[in-house]
């Protein structure tokens, strides 16, 4: 098996590996592949600490890196994650919010790594490409939320 060519890295202290299995137990074409472990010191860790974690989220190759407190994750990137459904964006949601992380709003949150989550309904994402008053209704409903909520969207939609 080949390595992809391009594969998303994500820094965190010392919970990499504990971040991926979490991923991959939530979301669908998620696993954990790998781990490695350091062969000797580092600024961070000890040899034999895990240093890397390879996994994939959603089909998206990562590579969790141990790299100690030094750098934290912002909203500058998220996963969004497209639903289909209210049921769907729940289970997303309460996953991330319930195992320790927290609700922003617009359909964003943070999961207990800092890790920023867009749990996106496909409604949501249709109603805006369709543009004009529709658009801005769909939008506007969405600006009150935290977790969307599809049949508000829908109802938006309508006018």
């Amino acid at each position: 098996m080949t390595s992809p060519k391009a594969t998303i890295c994500l820094w965190f202290d010392k919970e990499a590996e504990e971040a991926a299995r979490f991923y991959a137990s939530v979301f669908p074409d998620s696993r954990v592949g790998a781990v490695f472990r350091a062969p000797s010191d580092f600024p961070s860790g000890r040899a034999g600490d895990v240093l890397t974690v390879h996994f994939t989220v959603a089909g998206i190759p990562c590579i969790g890196l141990n790299g100690g407190p030094a750098f934290r994750h912002s909203e500058a990137f998220s996963f969004q994650i497209a639903t289909d459904s209210q049921e769907e964006t729940d289970r997303y949601w309460n996953a991330i919010i319930g195992n320790g992380g927290q609700a922003s709003d617009c359909g964003w949150c943070r999961d207990r790594w800092g890790l920023s989550w867009q749990i996106t309904p496909r409604v949501l994402t249709e109603a805006l490409a369709v543009g004009g008053e529709e658009a801005k209704r769909a939008f506007a409903a969405m600006m009150t939320m935290q977790k969307i909520d599809l049949a508000a969207i829908e109802a938006a939609r309508r006018g």
